[in-house]
């Protein structure tokens, strides 16, 4: 490690930056929300495009049928994520006021688990006691204590409104980007489709890419698998419409 890496690190390793550091919320926090909505996003349109294109569909019926699966699937995919992540906030309430309970009516149970959770952790003796001690004397750190060693939850609540928004805005922005050649007059449907083919796959190969910086994962990989993820689903909905247009006839 050089000179300057070492220096950078032992910066941020400063006790007032580390506690800078851990009373800011994570600026990540929503980036999941955000690769599931683009990569779902880019999915369902090229999707639409590669299905319209199997069967024989004109240029504008794939301009349609894009727009609206883009708004529909999107609009339902961030009130999906809305609704998970506020029942898992309700859940988490229900766990908090039933160890709140538990503390009311058997402090000494709940003394006993605290004490055998940080023994697995390979306390003993005074130390032990000390960290039990500590624990259970501040009410609220012993309930998120239960929470998320107990229950193993999440005890730092996502906002299902922010949730929700990254997921719809990730999903029209990237999902839209496949049907920007079906927006361009003078081409003809098979330059429209290859296009947007292109752009679909680009798309895919920069969400993983992206995904590789967030989460520290080697990019080329993660950009190639992404790629061969979206594009099995592109080919799926294209070979769909395909035998849809040679079983029945389909196509406008």
């Amino acid at each position: 490690m050089n000179d300057r890496r070492r220096e950078a690190l032992e910066h941020e390793h400063r006790p007032e930056v580390i506690e800078r550091r851990l009373r800011a919320p994570s600026r990540l926090r929503h980036m999941p929300d955000a690769i599931l909505g683009g990569i779902d996003g880019c999915v369902t349109t090229f999707a639409v495009v590669s299905g319209a294109f199997g069967a024989g569909f004109s240029s504008t019926v794939a301009l349609v049928l894009g727009v609206a699966n883009l708004l529909a699937d999107g609009f339902s995919m961030a009130v999906s994520n809305y609704e998970a992540i506020q029942a898992q906030r309700e859940h988490v309430e229900g766990v908090r006021r039933t160890e709140n309970h538990h503390i009311d009516e058997v402090p000494e149970g709940e003394r006993e688990e605290i004490r055998q959770i940080f023994r697995r952790k390979g306390f003993s003796g005074e130390t032990l006691d000390r960290v039990v001690e500590i624990i259970c004397s501040d009410r609220e750190v012993w309930v998120e204590t239960m929470v998320s060693e107990e229950h193993g939850l999440q005890t730092v609540g996502l906002s299902p409104m922010r949730s929700a928004l990254a997921t719809f805005l990730a999903f029209l922005v990237v999902g839209a980007m496949p049907l920007l050649p079906y927006a361009v007059p003078g081409l003809d449907t098979t330059r429209q489709f290859l296009a947007s083919l292109a752009v679909a796959g680009l798309m895919f190969f920069l969400i993983g890419m992206g995904k590789s910086l967030v989460y520290h994962q080697p990019v080329l990989k993660s950009g190639l698998r992404t790629l061969l993820i979206g594009g099995a689903a592109a080919g799926l909905a294209f070979l769909t419409g395909h035998l849809a247009q040679a079983l029945f006839g389909v196509g406008l």
